[in-house]
């Protein structure tokens, strides 16, 4: 006669090693470790790729407002530049009145 335990599964010799049922709740046991750390491994993973993701766009808004700003310099350049070229025909001008008017006193 077969001895069994309380839920009726046939009990397992001592003598005849694990049983099949010891063994494949083992591998059982085994790979839901394996798979327990694989998610963890992933999670960790999407996280670094979420703060990747979150310093690119940072990166992106960065560089929109330095290219906003450099765009917005280049217009001040410019209007510098044409108000420098605008004051120096000024003074030419200026400066050719004044020589006129002193070359025009020195005449008797």
């Amino acid at each position: 006669m077969i001895d069994r335990t309380a839920n009726g599964l046939p009990a397992s010799d001592p003598a005849a090693g694990p049983s099949e049922i010891e063994i494949a709740t083992r591998r059982l046991a085994a790979a839901l470790d394996a798979l327990e750390s694989a998610v963890e491994r992933r999670h960790e993973t999407d996280r670094g790729e979420d703060e990747l993701a979150a310093r690119i766009q940072a990166l992106g808004h960065d560089r929109s407002r330095l290219a906003n700003e450099l765009d917005g310099s280049l217009v001040r350049s410019r209007e510098l530049e044409q108000a420098n070229r605008e004051i120096a025909q000024r003074l030419d001008t200026a400066i050719d009145t004044i020589r006129s008017v002193i070359d025009a006193g020195e005449t008797p």
